[in-house]
């Protein structure tokens, strides 16, 4: 017979530690709740922020979904796929912008919300994946955060506080004359005192094992009575009808939002709505690579164009007679391509804000870790532009 003292001999060892007790994620509702709601109003408005605006479906605006494509194309691990998917771009807008709306809205309001939390993660994740996977450092890169931030709400599940599901549970709960399913936190040591099995360290109803709050059979969730299959039931019916509803209505603010977008806000031109061509037949020559006419570039505007020895876009602003500033126009930070605004005589990125003198390419305006790439371009004789 061993002289070891029960509660040596049945004592939870090392890997309890890190064991999680029964129904743990339940307890997080309350304090999920800031992060939920700032979620949910978030990818609300970036969905119907991109159905509203029409230059989000507009080819040649460089904050359209077509031109965020073309700047993944370059920078993404993913580019084999996304080089394929420019031709799509419109649908491919339009289904992100509603999933965005689906995934805040029922956030929002806690219906389904470990299925929009999923959402809303693998969202996040395609998201840096294409646009910011380019970002330098990477915690500049708001989509990696806020993969990071779905994942709390898809490992808690459906929330009964503040929600639309916990109403929906607690109707199917008193029309079966059942319980509210509601957890509460109470110290473990208060659960041994109550529960009556608890005896030097073992569990009487764990058959003498150690006392483990992972599987305490006080806390773990109890089967359901014989009833059980027909309360879930109800429960899927009325979620089931609810979604309807809600989608019914989301459906129609979304279509108000886009219609109201066209109508009153209208689309504005590009950005740089002129592009270098070299003439036909042009080859470099001393002074480099033929770009295209000066006079193209009128004084105080810009023009795009793509450089040849990496196939990244460039521009070039003539800010004033016979001066022409010429950058790669890739922002440094996630990739996206810069704009000329001359009223600002800024060059700024459409995708998050970042600007950049045009004189020198130096940042002035985050989230850009440095200044623009810049190029030497000059005017020949015959009125053409060269890039050296």
């Amino acid at each position: 017979m061993s002289d070891t003292p029960p509660s040596s001999r049945h004592a939870p060892g090392p890997r309890a530690l890190f064991r999680a007790p029964a129904r743990a994620v339940a307890l997080s509702e309350w304090a999920l709740v800031p992060l939920r709601l700032f979620l949910g109003a978030t990818f609300t408005y970036a969905g119907l922020q991109k159905l509203a605006n029409p230059n989000f479906f507009n080819g040649v605006s460089p904050i359209s979904i077509h031109a965020q494509l073309v700047a993944a194309a370059r920078v993404s691990p993913l580019r084999g796929l996304v080089v394929h998917l420019e031709g799509l771009a419109t649908p491919i807008g339009a289904t992100v912008a509603v999933v965005e709306v689906a995934v805040g809205v029922a956030t929002l309001i806690g219906l389904w919300q470990r299925a929009a939390a999923i959402g809303g993660a693998m969202l996040s994740l395609l998201f840096f994946l294409t646009v910011s996977f380019h970002a330098a450092p990477y915690y500049t890169g708001a989509d990696l955060v806020f993969l990071a931030a779905w994942l709390p709400l898809a490992l808690a599940g459906r929330s009964s506080r503040l929600s639309l599901h916990g109403v929906l549970d607690a109707r199917v709960a008193a029309e079966a004359h059942r319980p509210t399913p509601e957890v509460v936190a109470i110290a473990f040591d208060d659960v041994r005192a109550l529960c009556g099995h608890f005896d030097a360290g073992c569990c009487a109803a764990l058959d003498g094992d150690a006392c483990d709050s992972s599987r305490c059979p006080v806390l773990v969730a109890r089967a359901p009575s014989g009833d059980g299959d027909a309360v879930e039931r109800r429960a899927v019916v009325l979620a089931t009808a609810s979604t309807v509803l809600v989608g019914g209505a989301v459906a129609v603010g979304a279509t108000v939002a886009a219609v109201a977008g066209r109508v009153v806000g209208g689309a504005p031109a590009p950005v740089n709505p002129n592009a270098l061509h070299a003439p036909p037949g042009a080859t470099p020559t001393a002074l480099g690579v033929v770009l295209g006419r000066a006079r193209d570039v009128p004084v105080g505007t810009a023009a795009s164009f793509t450089i040849p020895a990496t196939g990244d876009p460039g521009i070039v602003v003539q800010p004033s007679a016979g001066v022409f500033d010429a950058y790669d126009a890739v922002c440094p930070h996630a990739g996206c391509t810069v704009g000329y605004y001359a009223q600002s005589r800024l060059l700024v990125c459409p995708c998050h804000g970042s600007q950049f003198l045009v004189g020198n390419g130096e940042v002035i305006s985050g989230p850009a870790p440095h200044g623009l790439a810049k190029l030497t371009v000059i005017e020949g004789s015959d009125g053409n532009l060269y890039l050296k």
